[in-house]
């Protein structure tokens, strides 16, 4: 970890904006999922939620260009599901959505907490989701084609977005809540001891904020070794007893 690269990942993580989130309904085309998580990262968006397709969805690499490491992606089963749990956490909901009360997307105030929806390529919002928003947005056409592709629209919105919290001045100090900034800054700073953790269900050992490495790595793992050694195998059973 060099010093320059330690202080940009301090630098983007003192500029997230953990209360302005996109939400996807059921995008499924993987370039266009990729490009909204681009466009998040690009923006300043710590956070993004989805509601998968039902056939799944895979990342797009070259589109989301790594992004994905960068903006945490919460999933959820439904979008009921999902919009209850972003107004328990008050969010105003502005969907992207053509309709008799649509309004010019750069009329909403996007400084308070607030969650952008995106529907899909085909149809949309869905009809129970769109009633549920408190606005609806548009990006006015000038051209003969009525709409903008689902990630280009998303990029635009989160523009003006970004405009409007820059002048009210949201992006000069760090607004992301400690407990979330530590686990950042640690998964950033080791990528590779996060996933080696993850996968085994260990605690994140102790990072060094100011140098970005492990306080103690060594000795880390070899407590880890020690801990793996001990744990009981299958074939560890006394004799005469079964596994159950």
């Amino acid at each position: 970890m060099t010093p320059e690269r330690l202080a940009r990942i301090k630098q983007i993580l003192n500029t997230r904006q953990p209360d302005l989130r996109v939400l996807t309904d059921q995008v499924h085309k993987p370039r266009n999922l990729s490009a909204i998580i681009r466009s998040c990262d690009a923006f300043g968006l710590a956070n993004m939620h989805v509601v998968w397709p039902k056939e799944g969805f895979r990342a797009f690499r070259k589109t989301a260009g790594g992004s994905f490491h960068w903006v945490t992606t919460h999933t959820h089963p439904t979008m009921e599901h999902a919009v209850t749990e972003l107004k328990a956490q008050g969010h105003k909901l502005y969907a992207a959505q053509l309709s008799d009360r649509a309004v010019d997307f750069r009329e909403v105030d996007y400084t308070v907490p607030c969650t952008i929806i995106m529907g899909n390529e085909v149809d949309g919002v869905n009809p129970v989701t769109a009633e549920q928003a408190d606005e609806h947005i548009v990006v006015p056409m000038m051209g003969m084609v009525e709409s903008l592709n689902v990630s280009s629209a998303c990029s635009i919105i989160l523009s003006e977005a970004q405009r409007q919290r820059q002048q009210a001045g949201m992006f000069d100090q760090r607004r992301m809540p400690d407990e979330e900034y530590e686990r950042l800054l640690f998964c950033w700073c080791q990528p590779t001891v996060r996933r080696y953790c993850d996968d085994r269900n260990l605690p994140y050992p102790p990072l060094d904020p100011e140098t970005g490495d492990l306080v103690d790595g060594v000795g880390w793992m070899q407590d880890v070794r020690k801990l793996r050694a001990n744990r009981p195998r299958w074939d560890d059973q006394p004799e005469g007893t079964e596994a159950h």
